[in-house]
């Protein structure tokens, strides 16, 4: 009898701490009252024992693994899991949209932007202006004819009587001018034109990379959301194997109970996490949807090359080259050019002006060619303004002011294009560089969880450690995604200052 009292006594301090572990977890965990959680009485440890005698306590079983995320776990409060997984429910439910590549991404987005389209137009608009131009240098031709029919009263003089009668008349003329000398404003008017053409295709060159600059950055956020969508998805299988686990452990008694409410909030942690990055590629793909037409979200193909593609050039050639052939930049120039040409033909109008016109007409009483009288002319004439009222010399002071604004223009836009251009490849740089540390981490968290489930499973850690290795996962997982997109994005980004796929 009395060594059955010590055997007893022996015993009853590990039942006590247990207990009091319990009630710990207990107060540690938000939204988790005393009323719903069981603590450490003896139909407790009967429940648990019970539950022992259907799974081993080593490891999840199949059944286990299948199981719903969604599902209560017993013991636990419903109303946490609740909103989140009707969430995730509602979510499946949503209507997926086309799926698209990048490439016919590209090719549906530039049809219906309307900042492309608005270029486009700009385009055909200077295009006209330039034959207008062109057109300047040729004699203007033009045709007319009038038919006039009115009555006419006259007295005879023998009777005395009034006769009435009509005055008809018919006439048609041909006529023709041409500026002999304009004072150089054709010439100038033309160069003008060229320039602000050549400006206008380099602004559609601009604004297409911007909009594939927009649409790169909706595809790759919609597939970062997806990537991040898998790593939850991941983080809940395990904690899930890790709440089954906790419970069976926790059946045998080589568990506390704060172990399998770390595990239960583990897990609603990886729901939210889910429900996050579901979130956000739902809002991505709306976005990405919008910019390519489409009524509805749009989701991304992954072409599986997201990993960083060497330049054919040198980043001190690449920098050279884009600080000289940047759509911005040739736009800048040719805006330059079209302002000097502007000054040129303000100063035009100080020159006179020569004009060589001649016509022939034909008139006739009688509806009929026959018969009739026709007449011709020429006529050259001279023409220069003396005084407009300072006309002249305020049109010419607005050119050199917008000449000089150009001059500025072309210079920051010159420099603007070498600043985005070298952080774009800083980026590239430290992007590339983090994809290779973080692929690294990925590896060494595997192995570290690998080590740490393998030790709890033998009982010599707790599920802190093992919870701690399972989140430097999830980070290491995460940063590897965000890594391979920002390489991507970084890239596009360069590749919108140059206008052209590098």
């Amino acid at each position: 009898m009395t060594m059955l009292k010590r055997a007893w006594f022996k015993r009853r301090p590990h039942r006590m701490t247990a207990l009091t572990l319990g009630l710990l977890g207990l107060v540690a965990t938000p939204g988790l009252g005393a009323a719903q959680t069981p603590t450490g009485a003896p139909g407790t440890e009967q429940n648990s024992a019970a539950q022992a005698q259907k799974a081993p306590a080593d490891a999840p079983t199949q059944e286990t693994t299948k199981k719903d995320a969604a599902a209560p776990v017993q013991g636990t409060p419903q109303a946490p899991d609740s909103a989140p997984v009707q969430s995730l429910t509602a979510q499946a439910e949503e209507p997926q949209g086309v799926t698209v590549t990048l490439e016919e991404a590209i090719a549906r987005a530039l049809k219906a932007n309307p900042q492309v389209v608005q270029a486009e137009g700009t385009v055909t608009n200077a295009a006209s202006a330039e034959l207008s131009a062109v057109g300047a240098y040729l004699p203007s031709l033009s045709a007319n004819a009038t038919g006039s029919l009115s009555s006419s009263d006259r007295i005879v003089p023998d009777t005395g009587t009034v006769v009435s009668g009509s005055n008809d008349t018919y006439s048609a003329g041909l006529s023709t001018s041409w500026n002999v000398f304009t004072g150089g404003q054709r010439s100038a008017t033309r160069k003008q034109t060229r320039a602000q053409s050549g400006a206008a295709g380099a602004q559609l060159t601009a604004q297409r990379a911007s909009a594939v600059l927009d649409v790169e950055r909706a595809f790759y956020e919609v597939l970062r959301a997806t990537g991040l969508e898998e790593v939850a998805r991941s983080r809940i299988e395990r904690a899930r194997q890790n709440e089954d686990a906790a419970e069976r452990r926790l059946a045998v008694g080589s568990a506390t109970r704060s172990d399998l409410l770390r595990a239960r909030l583990d897990h609603t942690t990886a729901l939210e996490a889910l429900r996050t990055a579901e979130t956000q590629r739902t809002s991505a793909a709306l976005s990405l949807g919008r910019l390519i037409g489409a009524d509805g979200p749009a989701q991304a193909q992954a072409d599986g090359n997201l990993g960083p593609k060497p330049f054919t050039l040198t980043e001190a050639a690449l920098i050279t080259e884009l600080e000289s052939n940047a759509p911005a930049v040739l736009a800048a120039a040719s805006t330059l050019r079209a302002s000097e040409a502007g000054v040129s033909v303000a100063k035009a109008t100080y020159l006179p002006s020569v004009r060589l016109s001649a016509g022939y007409d034909w008139f006739n009483q009688d509806a009929s060619f026959n018969g009739g009288k026709t007449s011709w002319s020429v006529r050259l004439g001279l023409s220069y303004p003396i005084f407009d009222g300072f006309l002249r010399e305020e049109r010419v002071q607005r050119a050199r002011t917008q000449e000089v604004v150009s001059q500025a223009q072309l210079a920051d836009t010159r420099r603007a294009v070498r600043s985005g251009a070298s952080q774009a490849l800083a980026q590239l740089r430290l992007s590339a560089d983090r994809i290779t540390l973080s692929e690294q981490s990925v590896e060494v968290a595997r192995e570290d969880l690998k080590v740490q489930e393998e030790r709890y499973r033998l009982g010599a850690t707790t599920i802190l450690e093992l919870l701690t290795s399972q989140e430097n996962l999830v980070q290491a997982e995460i940063n590897l995604v965000s890594s391979r997109f920002d390489y991507r994005i970084a890239r596009a980004e360069l590749e919108a200052l140059a206008g052209r796929p590098l």
